[in-house]
């Protein structure tokens, strides 16, 4: 592939992909460069989608007029487009060149628990929001509107928000016609649709709705329309995606509200006032900065609930005996608690079928029996894996392996943006390293083969493991055993169609669940594929997130024989291969107490393991076939 900036031929290679989105690919280009080059119409993402072909000619036939139109001199915060990358002729406009933000997380993962509790406090997203409106009001200063303003087009370093994605931003002439579902104004979209459908163009006013719900999403883990509506009243049913339109949100006393979300009760009563005008009542305008002023946290000394009120919300419907609660019964299920600690639990594994953990409390990283691991201030960026007693901890670029009563031990391995390329099992461990894929060996690094430098996402079991590298315009699967050399790269994957935010495996002996979050057309999508040893896709499964189902959220799952458990907020649910999908069948209400949508569930030969955030329970669950 290669592409002229100003007169200079690039030759761009799969390794260079830095970024793929629905509409371009991302490459590094060098001198802290990159170069964003739109999808043409003939490109692999499209084949088969006449519709989709036709919109990828209408973009390239715009931004030949649109991008030497780009307004100058935007704020600082802004990554605008630079240099115009042409085809060989010069006559054509394929893309631009712009500022390379390395080290950098999109504002989406701020609004994920998991993320946000390994060392992202409260006050840093309010430093954060501080900083984007700043950018939000200069654009609207220079008569800019953002348009498609959402958290995947808006990356993170620090307290400081950079806005990407610029080419589609709105000004003179030139709409933005794209939109995202979760952060469009429903005033902008067709009144009478069973779905988002843009109607009407942004708006200064869309900019500053979308703001507001990327701020609600931040600091309550659930966006306005989050949640799930179940109304008493069947006739009242109402597809998930038209809740905006009728403006269902949060607050609607029959949306049963996430489990893992933070209460919205301990925020203070004129930011809740606030949304309830922007997300029931249309409320618009720019937001009122002094609303962040509000935002104070403090721990409630008695019941340890943090919050930015004036006195806790919580403490008064504490229950101390529930807490001291050890072995508790529900219908056919028994749980008895194994483990809590007040700090964080950042990583467990079911190891032959012992259960291990690492948890971070008083500012050190501990194994389950108490064993000092690491010292020091955890980040989000950190990465953990268990091999048996070992710990491997990554972070700064490098990972380094733990044993107990000897020298830590530093690993070389590749990396892909701040994501290393490592996993473990109770025997090895395996990294890429200069696009070679090892594990531990009698004597040293072992070789298993080669992959795509930079790009290979992959996963272990005790068995095999399962990986993925997708880059320009190449897609591949493959699969390896975890004992002999080799790798088979023909698994058959269908395309992964749009960008790719999140993904995940779960192993047996013989299969692994291989489970993906991609955002397709501004909804994020999440799919799943049972995948042999051998390389055979067996059944599949597709699901909107959040959607309330077992796919709805990504993480937490586990598989068992030929089942996979997942966790949701009514309790544990089996899933498992009936005619190429994977369907849910069976639901254990009993278990709905003890477990909720962000939990990590391992099966064992005693139970159930349940991990969450503080706590490790063993469920035992009487069958009733």
């Amino acid at each position: 592939m290669e592409v002229f900036v100003s007169g200079k031929r690039l030759r761009l290679k799969p390794q260079q992909a830095i970024g793929k989105g629905g509409e371009a690919d991302v490459f590094t280009i060098g001198s802290e460069r990159a170069l964003k080059l739109f999808k043409l119409p003939s490109h692999p993402d499209y084949a088969g989608q006449p519709y989709e072909q036709q919109q990828a000619q209408a973009r390239i036939t715009e931004h030949q007029a649109k991008l030497p139109a780009f307004p100058r001199r935007l704020p600082e915060r802004v990554v605008c487009p630079e240099a115009l990358a042409t085809d060989r002729t010069g006559q054509t406009i394929l893309g631009y060149t712009m500022r390379f933000l390395s080290g950098t997380t999109v504002l989406l993962r701020y609004a994920e628990r998991s993320f946000r509790q390994a060392g992202v406090s409260h006050a840093t997203v309010v430093a954060l929001f501080r900083d984007l409106h700043r950018t939000v009001s200069a654009l609207h200063q220079a008569g800019v509107v953002i348009g498609d303003f959402n958290d995947l087009n808006v990356l993170v370093t620090g307290t400081e928000a950079w806005l990407i994605d610029a080419d589609s931003f709105q000004f003179d002439r030139f709409l933005c016609r794209v939109f995202t579902a979760r952060f469009v104004d429903p005033l902008l979209c067709q009144p009478d649709a069973t779905s988002l459908v843009l109607h009407r163009p942004h708006t200064t006013a869309s900019d500053w709705y979308a703001y507001t719900v990327m701020l609600m999403q931040c600091l309550l883990f659930v966006g306005p329309y989050g949640g799930i509506y179940r109304p008493r009243d069947p006739a009242q049913r109402i597809p998930q995606e038209a809740r905006p339109l009728r403006r269902m949100t949060i607050f609607h006393p029959e949306v049963q509200y996430p489990k893992p979300a933070i209460p919205y009760g301990t925020l203070p009563d004129e930011l809740l006032h606030h949304w309830h005008l922007v997300f029931e009542q249309d409320g618009r305008g720019p937001f009122p900065l002094q609303l962040l002023d509000l935002l104070h946290w403090q721990q409630c000394t008695r019941c340890g609930t943090e919050h930015a009120r004036r006195v806790c919300p919580q403490c008064t419907v504490a229950a101390p005996a529930a807490v001291r609660e050890v072995i508790s019964q529900r219908g056919t299920v028994t749980v008895r608690r194994l483990f809590r600690t007040p700090g964080l639990i950042v990583h467990a594994a079911l190891q032959e079928d012992t259960l291990h953990w690492l948890y971070y409390e008083h500012n050190q990283l501990r194994r389950e029996d108490g064993t000092v691991v690491w010292r020091g201030q955890l980040e989000p960026q950190m990465h953990y894996r268990l091999c048996g007693t070992a710990t491997l901890l990554g972070h700064n670029g490098q990972v380094v392996t733990y044993l107990p009563a000897k020298n830590p031990e530093r690993l070389s391995v590749d990396s892909a943006g701040t994501l290393l390329l490592f996993d473990s099992n109770a025997r090895r461990r395996y990294w890429i390293a200069q696009g070679q894929l090892l594990r531990d060996g009698a004597w040293g690094p072992e070789y298993i083969g080669d992959v795509l430098a930079g790009q290979t996402r992959f996963w272990v079991g005790a068995r095999f493991g399962f990986g993925l590298y997708r880059a320009g315009e190449l897609s591949v699967a493959l699969v390896f055993d975890a004992e002999r050399r080799g790798i088979n790269d023909t698994v058959r994957l269908p395309p992964l169609r749009g960008q790719w935010l999140d993904a995940t495996c779960t192993f047996t002996d013989t299969h692994c669940w291989f489970l993906v979050a991609t955002q397709v057309q501004g909804t994020i999508v999440h799919q799943c594929w049972l995948v042999s040893a051998r390389g055979d896709i067996e059944a599949t499964a597709r699901a909107e997130r959040h959607d309330g189902s077992w796919l709805g959220t990504l993480h937490g799952k586990c598989a068992a024989g030929p089942f996979v458990f997942a966790p949701t907020d009514d309790g544990i649910v089996r899933v498992e291969a009936q005619h190429g999908q994977l369907v849910q069948t069976r639901m254990f209400p009993d278990t709905e107490p003890f477990v909720d949508s962000s939990c990590h569930l391992f099966a064992g030969q005693q139970g159930m393991y349940v991990v969450d955030r503080h706590e490790i329970r063993l469920l035992t669950i009487v069958q009733k076939d």
